[in-house]
């Protein structure tokens, strides 16, 4: 009969055991969802070499430039906050390893109770217990619970790792950005400038002209107005320099300050510009990878929520010192143990599981879609950033000729006007021509530095 008893209990023992094959958590598998990258470009190559894997300073070679990505990437704050953010996941991650251990309890207490008048103690009237002990609780991963919440700590730590990664890739693009906006801006102000002395010159002239009845009031309020057009947007160019210090100021993480810089002229990047495959940004697009290991976490989550709809597996023990004499808890016949094993089925408990499970399904559900706009928009990026640089390229050598065109256009009409042969407004209309022309093929070489900053950006550089 003991025999069959204990047979019996290894019996109902083995049944969760044998099946956990088939309520096992599942295997996390990658969404066909990468596929649906594309650069949608004319150029599109098979080559896997991209400007992704390049160092930014082997990118960005100016030295000051470099010397501010240095600086932002050790005193920014969203850096700073980044990297708290991966120590609360690594202190995740540590409990996640830890919940194969059992729990131990330490307990020290004592009791005191009165009695009535009439007990079974006879004349006592109080007693007085001291306890010692500790308990000792395990659970059996039979469902995975514990490996599927093990593993959503990790994805959430690499998540934190991408995400920390990101706000590098971000940080180091929007410094080069701000960089080379200062630098255009500065070579619009040197063209404001010198074409606010050229009108300032061409006002006296025209005064001049005016006395000797070659030219008429309005020409000479027409130029005046000129002068006062240019000296206009010459304050808008020196406020948006300053503004786009105090920008790059924060980028660094202090306080507002002048931003020293070369000039535009001496910015070529002569890398090659190199995509890759769309596929390659699974592994070099950190806020991508981010996604993934986001739904890699709400995939385990899941998991577990699943387990716990199952019977888990529990086993304790208590042992330790009780007795009513504080002198005698340490005796021998003061000892006392406890073994218990059990499983504990859920049957109901206020829809808290089912819940928790539906909840997990949804977020999973939710996560997905964010990784699949992940790889979608991080192919609209490429493919934007590609467009505006031969965009920006093409414009370069159209806004080259018309400053050519209107600059000759500007001698030309000159001429003509000190030999009589063209009226005054011919020669402000050109010069007006001239500084618009001026001023716009600077900001499409900036466009151009611009989009190669971008590219690099949405390829996933930067971060390495």
């Amino acid at each position: 009969m003991k025999t069959n008893r204990i047979y019996s209990l290894l019996l109902i023992a083995s049944v969760p055991f044998l099946l956990v094959s088939c309520f096992a958590a599942k295997d996390y598998e990658r969404p066909e969802v990468v596929n649906e990258a594309n650069y949608r470009t004319d150029n599109l190559t098979q080559d896997t070499l991209t400007i992704a894997t390049v160092s930014w300073k082997e990118l960005f070679t100016d030295p000051a430039l470099q010397n501010y990505i240095e600086e932002g990437l050790k005193n920014n704050m969203d850096i700073r906050v980044a990297l708290q953010q991966i120590r609360i996941a690594e202190a995740y991650v540590k409990q996640g390893k830890a919940g194969y251990f059992p729990s131990l309890n330490g307990k020290a207490q004592y009791t005191h109770q009165e009695l009535p008048a009439t007990n079974q103690f006879g004349d006592i009237s109080s007693i007085s217990q001291y306890e010692l002990s500790a308990g000792l609780s395990w659970e059996a991963d039979i469902w995975g619970k514990i490996r599927s919440n093990e593993r959503a700590f990790q994805a959430s730590y690499l998540q934190s790792v991408a995400a920390h990664q990101a706000v590098k890739s971000r940080l180091i693009a929007n410094i080069a950005s701000v960089y080379y906006q200062l630098m255009a801006l500065d070579e619009q102000i040197r063209v404001t400038e010198e074409t606010i002395i050229t009108r300032s010159r061409g006002l006296e002239t025209t005064q001049a002209l005016k006395e000797a009845g070659n030219v008429t009031e309005v020409g000479v309020k027409q130029t005046e107005a000129q002068l006062y057009n240019a000296q206009g947007i010459l304050i808008d160019l020196k406020n948006d320099a300053r503004l786009l210090e105090n920008t790059m100021s924060i980028l660094l993480g202090s306080a507002p300050h002048e931003i020293t810089r070369g000039s535009l002229e001496n910015q070529d990047i002569e890398m090659p510009l190199k995509t890759g495959i769309p596929a390659q940004l699974l592994r070099n697009r950190p806020d991508v990878m981010a996604a993934e290991f986001s739904l890699m976490n709400a995939f385990e989550l899941t998991n577990a929520a699943r387990a716990s709809f199952y019977p888990s597996l529990t086993l304790s023990a208590t042992g330790g010192f009780q007795n009513i004499e504080i002198d005698k808890l340490f005796n021998a016949n003061s000892l006392f143990a406890t073994l218990i094993g059990g499983l504990t089925q859920p049957i109901f408990n206020k829809r808290q599981i089912r819940t928790q499970y539906e909840v997990s399904q949804a977020k999973q559900e939710q996560t997905y879609l964010d990784f699949r706009f992940a790889i979608i928009n991080a192919s609209k990026e490429v493919s934007d950033a590609l467009y505006s640089y031969d965009a920006a390229t093409e414009k370069i050598e159209v806004k080259q000729k018309e400053f050519e065109a209107y600059d000759l256009a500007t001698g030309y009409s000159e001429q003509l006007l000190d030999n009589g042969l063209a009226n005054y407004l011919e020669v402000l209309n050109a010069q007006e021509n001239a500084l618009n022309s001026s001023l716009n093929l600077i900001s499409a070489k900036n466009s151009q530095l611009q989009s190669i900053v971008d590219l690099y950006e949405a390829l996933g550089g930067g971060w390495r």
